[in-house]
């Protein structure tokens, strides 16, 4: 048989035959076992978090991205008010009720009413025109339409968000403009007995044409928008509802439109922002008349964005500061609005998680 390693000449019965090599010197304060005590826990020490790493970095980069917007939107309503106060210091009238606007004058006296009025009445008109057609489109190419005419059909429908709005514009003066005054005429001789289509007359640049326009202009908006979040709707809660019985509507009614709820309405709200902010295609359709009527096929109409754009050029000093004033104003409706639609969105959001 092979030979054993013999043990420590020193080794005694039960010893574990370590050599004094292998034990620790005196003093050392060491106590004398043949393996060290692991940490408590185990597995050793955690490696030493490095100082900075591109998770770091990103984050910084991402919290200062943040903070930026925050301070853009500090910095402008800063220079509006700053702008805005000496007008508003030497205007004549109550600012936020008087309709007329004559800010040039030696006794300034201008007010955003009929300014505001104008601006929320036809961004109002548009939704109501294309939020149905552009929830139509959406469905329709997300769910009924063959891939073949979905495609190029929304591609048509996207480059439509591209046009420029002076094109818009100068389409609603020229060629739209006859046929809105025909359908107005037609309104006012059936339907005079309603206040909105009441009136003698001229009908042709109103309320109802410059709401025509932004409706065609905020729809492809709406429509790309509305169709993504339809088509991001779970395959599984579209074959559930298929393979309980329902028609393609009960399944578009019962599980596509109500998880897309929450986009759907972000999307309008974006297109109530494009609505509220026209400027030049509001400009030419509108007749620009500082007056407060719900009548929406008479000449009239005026906004603060087509104010600002059509008499910035000839305003003097305190003029231009009632302009800003009135950019103050709207900055404030624009910014109501998008607190309101993440209100809605949060809250909506909310009760799905838990429901769910």
């Amino acid at each position: 048989m092979g030979d054993y390693p013999s043990r420590s000449e020193n080794a005694t019965a039960g010893d574990l035959g370590v050599n004094d090599s292998h034990t620790p010197g005196a003093g050392t304060g060491v106590s004398p076992s043949r393996y060290d005590e692991p940490p408590i826990g185990g597995g050793g020490a955690l490696p030493k978090k490095k100082s900075f790493s591109m998770e770091t970095g990103f984050r910084g980069l991402s919290v200062a991205a943040g903070a930026m917007v925050l301070v853009i939107i500090v910095a402008i309503a800063v220079f509006l008010i700053s702008k805005a106060v000496p007008a508003l210091g030497a205007n004549t009238e109550n600012f936020l009720t008087y309709k007329q606007w004559f800010p040039n004058e030696t006794n300034p006296a201008f007010g955003i009413a009929a300014l505001a009025f104008g601006t929320v009445l036809t961004s109002i008109i548009a939704l109501i025109v294309a939020v149905p057609i552009s929830l139509g489109i959406a469905l329709f190419l997300s769910h009924y339409a063959p891939k073949r005419l979905a495609t190029p059909l929304g591609f048509t429908i996207d480059l439509l968000a591209a046009v420029p709005s002076v094109v818009f514009g100068l389409w609603g003066r020229d060629v739209f403009q006859q046929p809105v005054h025909d359908f107005s005429v037609w309104l006012n001789t059936y339907f005079g007995w309603i206040p909105i289509f009441g009136g003698d007359g001229p009908f042709g640049q109103s309320i109802m044409l410059g709401g025509l326009v932004l409706a065609i202009m905020v729809l492809p908006i709406i429509t790309s928008l509305s169709r993504e979040v339809f088509q991001q709707t779970p395959g599984m809660n579209e074959e559930a509802a298929l393979a309980l019985g329902a028609t393609r509507w009960e399944m578009i009614r019962t599980a596509v439109v109500p998880y897309g709820r929450p986009g759907v309405i972000a999307a309008v709200m974006l297109g109530l922002g494009r609505a509220l902010g026209e400027t030049i295609a509001l400009a030419l359709t509108l007749g620009l008349v500082f007056n407060i009527s719900f009548n929406l096929i008479e000449v009239g109409g005026n906004s603060v964005a087509a104010n600002i754009a059509t008499t910035f050029g000839e305003a003097n000093e305190t003029g231009r500061g009632a302009l800003i004033a009135s950019g103050l104003v709207l900055f404030a409706i624009t910014l109501v609005v998008n607190m309101a639609a993440r209100a809605i969105i949060y809250r909506r959001r909310e009760f799905q998680d838990s429901a769910a």
